[in-house]
């Protein structure tokens, strides 16, 4: 099984989650995000998978997201996507894709969900 960390190496609840993938038995491919942020396709893709919104995974401290009007209820997808493409911090992290499931995995604890989930 193909698994994979959106990750962001300067923070913790990321490093965490990383190193309890790998307690776990799990080598993942480690995608430093900010370096390399996913396209609007990947993402979308993820969101499915997590059976969110993208309105779900914005992070709020920390970025632009007050700066960008990203709390106005009338701003479209595509517009919050634009958002992410221009600011990938505004992704919350970290993101695991485990096979056809994902989720974003914060708290921490989420991932022992994912875990058990993808081995269904």
């Amino acid at each position: 099984m193909q698994v994979k960390i959106y990750h962001n190496p300067g923070c913790g609840t990321s490093r965490n989650v990383l190193a309890a993938l790998r307690e776990a038995g799990y080598e993942p491919q480690v995608i430093e995000y900010l370096k390399n942020p996913p396209d609007r396709a990947t993402l979308k893709d993820l969101l499915r998978r997590m059976g969110k919104s993208v309105r779900e995974i914005l992070r709020k401290r920390g970025t632009p997201y007050e700066e960008l009007g990203l709390e106005n209820p009338a701003l479209s997808d595509d517009e919050i996507f634009a958002a992410i493409e221009r600011h990938p911090i505004l992704v919350e992290r970290p993101i695991v894709s485990m096979g056809d499931k994902a989720a974003l995995c914060r708290p921490a604890e989420t991932l022992k969900d994912l875990i058990a989930r993808s081995k269904t």
